[in-house]
This record gives C-alpha cells, sequence and structure tokens, in this order.
C-alpha cells in the first residue's frame, strides 16, 4: 500500500534551499514525490511511501527542521490517503 499526502510550508522557505534539504532528507527516507516554490512565497509538494512511519518522519521534516536558514510558520498536510501507483520514481524538485 503506498501512502501519500500533499504539503505546504509557510515562512521563510524560499531563497535558504529549503527545497534541496527537503530532497535529501526524502531520499533518505526513501520517499518519492516533488517539491517546488509557489508565487506565494510558500513552498508546496507531494510525498508517497509504502513505509508510512517514513512519512510521518518527513512530516516532522517539514513541521519543525527544514534546511538551516529557513524559520517554518506552519505546514499544512492535505490530500492524506493511499494511492495504487507511485506518481514518480524518484524525489524531484520542481522549477
Amino acid at each position: 500500500m503506498i501512502h501519500s499526502f500533499d504539503f505546504e510550508v509557510f515562512g521563510k522557505v524560499q531563497g535558504v534551499f529549503f527545497r534541496k534539504y527537503t530532497k535529501l532528507e526524502a531520499d533518505k527516507l526513501n520517499i518519492k514525490g516533488h517539491v517546488r516554490n509557489t508565487d506565494n512565497n510558500t513552498v508546496v509538494g507531494r510525498a508517497e511511501s509504502n513505509d508510512k512511519e517514513s512519512l510521518e518522519t518527513f512530516k516532522n521534516f517539514l513541521s519543525h527542521v527544514g534546511s538551516p536558514s529557513s524559520r517554518i510558520d506552519k505546514c499544512v498536510i492535505t490530500n492524506e490517503g493511499t494511492v495504487d501507483t507511485y506518481s514518480s520514481k524518484d524525489f524531484f524538485i520542481k522549477r
């Protein structure tokens, strides 16, 4: 079973390597999906994994850790559920 969720992170999350650190954390946890900047100075993305514990660890990273220079005000998780197939073969940064 593939667990998944969408996320949006608010705060000082652009121009501080937030996406790079998010990809590094996702790769470490074997999470698939993507992350991208928005025009509203937030970061949004999708996370997918068959390991629910890894996704919980990733949620904590998105909510409380981020990159060294970031400041996370809040992280909103939406569309939590399961999917039949992965949307991508790895985790990538959308430009």
